[in-house]
């Protein structure tokens, strides 16, 4: 198989990258050249951005173009149609976002969409840039050609937006940790790794249309991933659960504040960790072990030193120590796993 990947070096497209030469495949990448790209590539420079940025792509032909862009659609919808006839697949990594807010509990890909999305505009917000950017590629490849992949939380080595690392980070400090409960709250979530190779075996079934593309509802649990990162760094830390009215009384944002968190029984919840991914697990999805996930994270967070990076269009995460260490001194509320004090269900 011939891949191009726009991008590449980073998070989500480094992973697709590396799973294509595990599988032998010839690899192409264009980019703007600010990180180093994998051995063994044919490497492009471009920014796609800039006028003249994908005259790089001006020839060759490949099977498939996997696109991870996530700013203005023009850019999207530029080189789709620059690809187009030279490349028989499209696939572009969207993301769960572009349902209409709030989408229920069980939403499958025929959820209604946000509207005024438009394939060659500009940048506006997330949600409708991700639709813009769907939109570019089925104006330029139709939808026979194309897959949609509307990926949820995405996490694992490599990761640039500061959420598990935040966690692990904090973990590793030790000490009393505030840990949003309740202990048993589902979540959904994709390791960067089974992303990719789902992606990689899409292209090589000829897959087309959209996907929500995250683990299975309940793959894990708030609980779990935590005391995952608890043995994966080897700390002292004391998880102390917390109640989730706590949490909000005290002005904590889920999500940001507390990454991966959402409280249970909000819309949020339901938009994040409730959707309905039949179709993709159908298609092959398969999703390894949280625990996995952690450690393997957490081994190559040291191997860098310690400190991820950072994408500078994304906020950043975390509780700062002196709310979390107020909140702690509120006091954590009933039993908890096992009965034990400080600890909520």
């Amino acid at each position: 198989m011939r891949l191009l990947v726009l991008g590449g070096t980073e998070f989500a497209g480094r992973a697709v990258v590396e799973a294509a030469l595990g599988r032998g495949w010839e690899v192409t990448v264009l980019n703007r050249g600010r990180h180093a790209s994998a051995p063994g590539i044919r490497s492009l420079t471009g920014d796609r951005t800039a006028p003249g940025g994908l005259d790089a792509l001006a020839e060759g032909d490949w099977d498939a173009v996997v696109d991870t862009w996530s700013a203005a659609p023009r850019a999207v919808h530029e080189a789709a149609r620059l690809l187009r006839g030279r490349v028989r697949r499209y696939v572009y990594v969207s993301s769960c976002s572009v349902y209409a807010w709030a989408p229920p509990a069980g939403y499958a890909e025929d959820a209604p969409v946000v509207e005024g999305a438009e394939p060659d505009a500009g940048q506006s917000d997330y949600a409708r840039d991700k639709r813009g950017g769907e939109l570019a590629v089925l104006d330029a490849f139709g939808a026979e050609s194309s897959v949609l992949v509307r990926a949820g939380l995405i996490i694992g080595p490599y990761e640039n937006v500061g959420r598990l690392p935040w966690w692990l980070t904090r973990i590793a400090r030790g000490g009393p940790v505030l840990a949003p409960g309740p202990h048993g709250l589902p979540l959904q979530y994709v390791d960067v790794r089974d992303l990719a190779e789902w992606i990689l075996g899409g292209i090589e079934r000829e897959l087309s249309g959209p996907y929500n593309l995250m683990s299975p509802q309940g793959h894990t649990t708030m609980g779990e991933l935590l005391e995952a990162c608890v043995r994966a760094t080897g700390s002292d830390a004391e998880l102390r659960w917390t109640a989730p009215q706590t949490i909000l009384e005290a002005g904590i944002e889920p999500w940001t504040e507390l990454p991966v968190w959402v409280p249970p029984g909000s819309d949020m919840h339901d938009a994040l960790h409730a959707a309905d991914v039949s179709r993709a697990v159908a298609a092959g999805l398969a999703c390894r072990p949280v625990g996995e996930t952690v450690a393997d994270t957490w081994t190559w967070l040291r191997s860098i030193g310690g400190t991820a990076p950072q994408r500078p269009d994304r906020s950043r995460k975390g509780l700062d120590p002196e709310v979390e260490a107020k909140v702690l001194a509120i006091g954590t509320g009933g039993p908890g796993p096992g009965g034990v004090p400080g600890t909520t269900l």
